[in-house]
């Protein structure tokens, strides 16, 4: 019965976990109420406080969660051999724009993560700090220290332009802000990779 209820309790806490996730990213953290993420999960208000001490404990959860999902898609395509265009493509497609509640959490998030308390800031540090590594591990060429910077200027581009092409609501220009990103992440990754940028220390 114990080894029932405890596989209960886990169960429930990812599904409260799924639904948070998805109208966090779909609508943003601040427009999602708990009584709205518990319907939605068909479950009492209560029965919250069960799997999360607050809703900022829920925030973090989904988090961790999420950017740990997004980084084992990286950590994928460094095991099968898959090139860092690959990446980028899916990363700066139309499919993605459309797909918030399901896409990346920092495009549809990062905004609001900068007003949260440090505790919240810290868990999506670590976690970015961890994606930027995975890219920079799929770099072609160069130091590991210019490995890093082209990582982090690639992974900039993507987010600020996944971003801006959901924001438009010009249905061209939305693709034609995707097209022109993924060229400009594409030669920050490869064109760069020489040290062009004259004049700019690399971090040690």
């Amino acid at each position: 019965m114990a080894r029932y209820d405890k596989g209960h309790r886990d169960t429930t806490r990812r599904h409260i976990l799924d639904v948070a996730s998805s109208q966090f990213r779909e609508s943003g953290i601040a427009a999602i109420g708990l009584a709205g993420i518990m319907a939605e999960a068909g479950l009492t208000n209560g029965a919250f406080y069960t799997h999360f001490a607050s809703k900022e404990d829920l925030v973090r959860a989904v988090l961790l969660d999420a950017l740990e999902r997004r980084a084992q898609k990286h950590k994928d395509n460094l095991a099968n051999g898959l090139a860092l265009e690959t990446t980028i493509r899916d990363y700066l497609s139309p499919g993605h724009r459309d797909r918030a509640a399901s896409g990346c959490p920092t495009a549809a998030l990062v905004s609001e993560i900068a007003r949260h308390p440090k505790a919240t800031r810290d868990a999506f540090t670590g976690k970015t700090c961890d994606i930027i590594a995975l890219m920079a591990a799929q770099m072609p060429d160069g130091s590991a220290a210019e490995r890093r910077r082209r990582a982090i200027s690639v992974y900039a581009t993507m987010v600020g332009a996944l971003q801006l092409s959901r924001a438009v609501n010009d249905r061209l220009l939305s693709e034609e802000i995707l097209e022109n990103a993924v060229e400009a992440a594409l030669a920050l990754a490869n064109g760069c990779a020489r040290g062009s940028r004259v004049g700019v220390p690399v971090r040690p």
